[in-house]
Protein backbone atom coordinates (compact mmCIF):
# COMPACT_ATOMS: atom_id res chain seq x y z
CA UNK A 1 0.00 0.00 0.00
CA UNK A 2 1.53 3.29 -1.01
CA UNK A 3 2.68 5.77 1.81
CA UNK A 4 -0.21 8.84 1.52
CA UNK A 5 0.58 12.40 -0.07
CA UNK A 6 -0.53 15.48 1.60
CA UNK A 7 -1.39 18.80 0.46
CA UNK A 8 0.07 22.31 1.60
CA UNK A 9 -3.06 22.91 2.73
CA UNK A 10 -3.47 19.97 4.66
CA UNK A 11 0.25 20.32 6.46
CA UNK A 12 -1.13 23.45 7.41
CA UNK A 13 -4.26 22.73 8.97
CA UNK A 14 -2.54 19.65 10.58
CA UNK A 15 0.13 22.41 12.49
CA UNK A 16 -2.62 24.23 13.69
CA UNK A 17 -4.57 21.59 14.95
CA UNK A 18 -1.20 20.74 17.39
CA UNK A 19 -0.88 23.93 18.49
CA UNK A 20 -4.06 23.41 20.27
CA UNK A 21 -2.05 21.30 22.68
CA UNK A 22 -3.56 19.75 25.70
CA UNK A 23 -3.82 16.07 26.32
CA UNK A 24 -3.53 15.42 22.55
CA UNK A 25 -0.06 14.82 23.75
CA UNK A 26 -0.12 12.32 26.40
CA UNK A 27 0.18 9.28 24.58
CA UNK A 28 3.18 10.66 21.92
CA UNK A 29 5.17 11.87 25.10
CA UNK A 30 4.84 8.34 26.20
CA UNK A 31 5.69 6.62 23.08
CA UNK A 32 8.45 9.08 22.64
CA UNK A 33 9.47 8.30 26.33
CA UNK A 34 9.78 4.77 25.67
CA UNK A 35 11.81 5.38 22.08
CA UNK A 36 13.85 7.99 22.95
CA UNK A 37 17.23 6.01 23.36
CA UNK A 38 16.48 4.45 20.03
CA UNK A 39 15.08 7.76 18.44
CA UNK A 40 18.33 9.66 20.00
CA UNK A 41 20.54 6.69 17.77
CA UNK A 42 18.67 7.61 14.54
CA UNK A 43 18.55 11.50 14.95
CA UNK A 44 22.80 11.04 15.38
CA UNK A 45 23.19 8.82 12.47
CA UNK A 46 20.67 10.60 10.24
CA UNK A 47 22.92 14.19 11.19
CA UNK A 48 26.18 12.38 10.16
CA UNK A 49 25.02 10.79 7.11
CA UNK A 50 23.32 14.37 6.38
CA UNK A 51 26.83 16.11 6.60
CA UNK A 52 25.43 18.10 9.02
CA UNK A 53 28.38 18.06 11.84
CA UNK A 54 31.19 17.34 9.60
CA UNK A 55 34.11 20.10 9.72
CA UNK A 56 32.33 22.90 9.02
CA UNK A 57 30.42 22.03 12.18
CA UNK A 58 33.68 21.66 14.06
CA UNK A 59 35.27 25.00 12.01
CA UNK A 60 32.16 26.98 13.41
CA UNK A 61 32.51 25.51 17.15
CA UNK A 62 36.07 26.49 16.70
CA UNK A 63 35.15 29.97 15.76
CA UNK A 64 32.73 30.94 18.10
CA UNK A 65 34.96 29.37 20.91
CA UNK A 66 38.05 31.89 20.01
CA UNK A 67 35.76 35.40 19.79
CA UNK A 68 37.61 37.93 22.04
CA UNK A 69 34.68 39.62 22.82
CA UNK A 70 32.55 38.20 25.03
CA UNK A 71 28.78 39.87 23.75
CA UNK A 72 29.86 38.65 20.13
CA UNK A 73 31.39 34.76 21.70
CA UNK A 74 27.86 34.69 23.18
CA UNK A 75 25.65 36.00 20.73
CA UNK A 76 27.45 33.62 18.41
CA UNK A 77 27.25 31.09 20.50
CA UNK A 78 23.38 31.96 20.91
CA UNK A 79 22.96 31.55 17.17
CA UNK A 80 24.74 28.06 16.77
CA UNK A 81 22.52 26.34 19.39
CA UNK A 82 19.29 27.60 18.01
CA UNK A 83 20.28 26.45 14.27
CA UNK A 84 21.39 23.44 15.87
CA UNK A 85 18.37 22.57 17.67
CA UNK A 86 16.26 23.93 14.34
CA UNK A 87 18.03 21.58 12.64
CA UNK A 88 17.70 18.57 14.88
CA UNK A 89 13.74 19.51 15.24
CA UNK A 90 13.45 19.33 11.79
CA UNK A 91 15.55 15.99 11.21
CA UNK A 92 13.46 14.89 14.33
CA UNK A 93 10.15 15.26 12.60
CA UNK A 94 10.91 13.37 9.42
CA UNK A 95 11.92 10.56 11.36
CA UNK A 96 8.68 10.98 13.79
CA UNK A 97 6.75 10.70 10.48
CA UNK A 98 8.94 7.53 9.00
CA UNK A 99 7.77 6.34 12.92
CA UNK A 100 4.52 6.81 11.88
CA UNK A 101 4.47 5.33 9.17
CA UNK A 102 5.99 2.11 10.61
CA UNK A 103 3.46 2.23 13.43
CA UNK A 104 0.68 2.09 10.42
CA UNK A 105 2.43 -0.15 8.64
CA UNK A 106 2.88 -2.33 11.79
CA UNK A 107 -1.01 -2.00 12.98
CA UNK A 108 -2.33 -3.00 9.62
CA UNK A 109 -0.31 -5.96 9.51
CA UNK A 110 -1.50 -8.53 12.20
CA UNK A 111 1.50 -10.98 11.44
CA UNK A 112 3.64 -7.94 12.97
CA UNK A 113 6.14 -8.04 10.58
CA UNK A 114 7.05 -4.31 9.07
CA UNK A 115 7.29 -3.00 5.46
CA UNK A 116 10.28 -1.63 3.51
Amino acid sequence: MAEPRYTAEQVDAAVAALTEGGERFAHAQEIVTHAAPGLQRILAEALQEGGFFDGAHEAEIARVARLGDEAERLGALRLLVAEESRLGMLVGVAVGLELAAELRRHADDPEGGTSP
